[in-house]
């Protein structure tokens, strides 16, 4: 597995800024907005987006093994696949300015989700069709719970791909995409 890989971040400078102006969290800072602007990058269908979101140690633990099992999948099914995308002090939101400056047809940002609640390292994937910035939540949809104790990777491999396919396909994502795959096998 080897891809072209790129390093970003939010507008936060700090965490506390990060915690305090969620905001900026949904902003790239200049230097990556120009980094993104200024590389010549081929058309792609998705861009995978790895963000610290509020629990980096949910991206450390549990995004290389979901994406073992994901991206062979996107291959051979023929999505044309842009650089995997470092995002730090980053909320879902910044996916949708990467997304547009790569000029992707889809975001799928894996994050780290709330920490402290019943996970403290638990992975959330959100995909976006047509990533633009201010896009609201009802344009996305998420896979979330990722991790052995919740939501298996394979399972989520499974869902996400799914779901991904169906998003290319029917050229949307969020309120308008329903998961249906659980129809499909039973």
């Amino acid at each position: 597995m080897c891809w072209p890989v790129c390093a970003t971040y939010g507008r936060a400078q700090n965490r506390q800024e990060y915690l305090q102006r969620p905001d900026w969290g949904r902003q790239l800072d200049e230097a990556s907005r120009a980094h993104l602007a200024n590389q010549v990058w081929t058309a792609c269908d998705i861009v995978i987006i790895l963000a610290d979101g509020l629990s980096a140690t949910a991206i450390n633990e549990h995004a290389l093994p979901l994406l073992r099992l994901l991206l062979p999948q996107l291959q051979e099914a023929g999505f044309r696949l842009g650089p995997i995308v470092l995002a730090e002090q980053a909320r879902v939101a910044l996916g949708d300015a990467i997304g547009q400056l790569l000029q992707a047809r889809l975001t799928l940002v894996l994050i780290g989700e709330r920490p402290g609640l019943s996970a403290p390292n638990s992975l959330g994937a959100y995909f976006t069709y047509g990533p633009l910035p201010g896009l609201t939540d009802e344009a996305r949809n998420c896979v979330s719970n990722i991790r052995p104790e919740g939501l298996a990777y394979s399972a989520a491999a499974t869902k996400l791909f799914f779901l991904l396919r169906e998003a290319l396909r029917r050229q949307l994502s969020g309120v308008k995409l329903k998961d249906d795959s659980d129809l499909l096998t039973g």
